[in-house]
């Protein structure tokens, strides 16, 4: 079952926002105002599957703190509220990626013929390998 991020439903008791002063675009305003989102998320109260929260945390990485909270820091944009959805939405990508599931690798063996081809081509670089050994004089 693929969740795509627009299906993502965040509780709001999960989320916590705080917001910064940030870097970039804006000129004196971003001296003043405090524009960039950190939303951090408790990872356990969204009631992940198990699957899909160790998924989480390897995508996650350093963005994961060890009290199992989440960290986005958003701040490409001049204003408050589009950092706070830039915040959200990526969340939202990073959850629905973490329900993906790896498909399972089924082993296979080689067929017959696949076998014989591969048994002739060893014989004939042997033969190739073996004619260059020395020369006797008989």
């Amino acid at each position: 079952m693929v969740i795509r991020p627009e299906e993502v439903v965040l509780p709001e008791a999960a989320l916590s926002e705080r917001f910064l002063a940030a870097s970039g675009p804006g000129g004196q305003n971003v001296n003043k105002v405090a524009t960039a989102c950190q939303l951090r998320v408790d990872v356990f109260r969204l009631g992940l599957p198990p699957y899909a929260y160790e998924k989480l945390k390897s995508l996650a990485g350093s963005r994961m703190t060890g009290a199992g909270e989440l960290v986005i820091t958003a701040r490409n944009y001049r204003t408050q509220e589009a950092n706070r959805e830039d915040a959200r939405r990526r969340l939202a990508e990073l959850i629905a990626a973490a329900h993906v599931r790896q498909a399972k690798r089924r082993p296979t063996k080689p067929s017959r013929a696949a076998k014989a081809r591969r048994v002739e081509a060893k014989k004939g670089r042997g033969a190739i390998k073996a004619g260059r050994g020395r020369v006797s004089l008989d």
